[in-house]
């Protein structure tokens, strides 16, 4: 008994582990701290935590993530609801308590239902869901389910949205998805004072 306590003590400290915590500006290197100084000329904030904090160990890869999160800010194709609403199905599907926290509270914010957005917090396709989002929730889940789109799925979105609308589909579940895979493997903790809304994806 005693043997499993230390384990499940040693397994909760491992789990919370920020394995690539933000760098200290005097032990960045000359091209981090260029790529720092991009970041804030292009977002007018300070580079300080994960996603970018992370990925900053590989300090080329900064700047063409943050142009696609800015697209998606400031040019979503799909408008903010259904954008915030597929972010959240790619956050859900990595258990992602980071994009989570941030991005169910814009979705709120964008007129997405406080039902839709508790169904899909507990890992289930959402009842009363308007035309439009179950649209892109058949995509979203068909994409990320079964690595590609039904025909009758994809004839629906185009018809909705236009090629432009398909590809962004396609492209905010992989860039939310690939946010997720760097914040998950560097075990990023969330801001302080905020608490993870997304337990394990039920199975």
């Amino acid at each position: 008994m005693r043997r499993f306590l230390l384990f499940s003590f040693l397994a909760a400290i491992l789990t919370a582990q920020d394995r690539l915590p933000p760098i200290a500006a005097d032990r960045m290197t000359e091209a981090q701290k260029k790529v720092v100084s991009e970041y804030k000329d292009l977002r007018k904030t300070e580079l300080t935590g994960p996603p970018w904090s992370v990925m900053l160990r590989s300090p080329d890869w900064v700047i063409p993530a943050l142009e696609m999160r800015l697209h998606v800010a400031n040019q979503p194709v799909l408008g903010n609801r259904l954008t915030e609403f597929a972010i959240l199905i790619a956050a859900r599907e990595w258990t992602n308590n980071y994009e989570w926290n941030a991005h169910s509270a814009a979705a709120a914010r964008a007129g997405l239902s406080d039902a839709v957005i508790a169904d899909i917090a507990a890992g289930r396709r959402p009842t009363n869901m308007e035309g439009d989002e179950e649209m892109v929730y058949d995509f979203c889940a068909e994409l990320l389910h079964n690595k590609s789109v039904s025909d009758g799925t994809y004839a629906r979105a185009l018809a909705r949205f236009g090629e432009a609308g398909v590809v962004e589909l396609a492209n905010i579940q992989g860039y939310y998805v690939y946010l997720s895979m760097i914040m998950n493997t560097a075990r990023s903790p969330l801001p302080a004072g905020a608490n993870p809304q997304l337990g394990r994806f039920p199975k």
